[in-house]
């Protein structure tokens, strides 16, 4: 059990389990592949939900007890658990709360006489697109809108309100 949890473990800090060293570990209960899997993401759900709420083992051991784990597979997996508490919280701290990162912005003003709609409309418009790096994803997103001169000031206002925020965070 023990073995089962330190590889799921090292999955939750971003390296690869090992399905053959896997399927080697239980090959002595008779589990089926779908067993196995399920067995996997049950200790993945576990592991990762207490190490993002930072339960300590004595309190997880007890509580997967009440579950009606065995006494012997708790306390394994609260062993390998704590062994690694330290490392799964810092990797979880490096990857929440990461924000995407704007690539390049390009705009361009736009002053609109009239449209087939209003014969007489004479007013600028801005017109944005940006490339923008999701936090989880590695291809950039091009996103782009048009907006009035009116909601581009809000917008701006906005965009200045929130980097004086940011700044006085750091």
């Amino acid at each position: 059990m023990k073995q089962l949890c330190n590889q799921v473990i090292q999955d939750l800090l971003g390296n690869k389990i090992d399905y053959e060293k896997v399927f080697k570990l239980t090959a002595d209960a008779k589990y089926e592949p779908s067993d196995v899997k399920a067995s996997i993401a049950a200790l993945h759900f576990i592991i990762s939900n207490a190490g993002k709420y930072a339960v300590d083992s004595e309190s997880l051991s007890s509580e997967l007890q009440q579950l009606g784990l065995p006494k012997e597979h708790s306390s394994a997996l609260c062993r390998a658990y704590g062994d690694n508490l330290g490392k799964l919280q810092d990797h979880f701290a490096a990857v929440s709360l990461r924000l995407g990162a704007l690539r390049s912005l390009d705009w361009r003003v736009d002053y609109v006489l009239a449209s087939n709609q209003v014969s007489q409309l004479q007013e600028p418009s801005v017109q944005l697109q940006m490339s923008v790096k999701p936090a989880e994803k590695q291809n950039e997103e091009k996103v782009a809108f048009t907006m009035s001169s009116d909601k581009f000031r809000v917008f701006l206002s906005e965009l200045k309100q929130a980097y004086a925020i940011v700044e006085n965070l750091s």
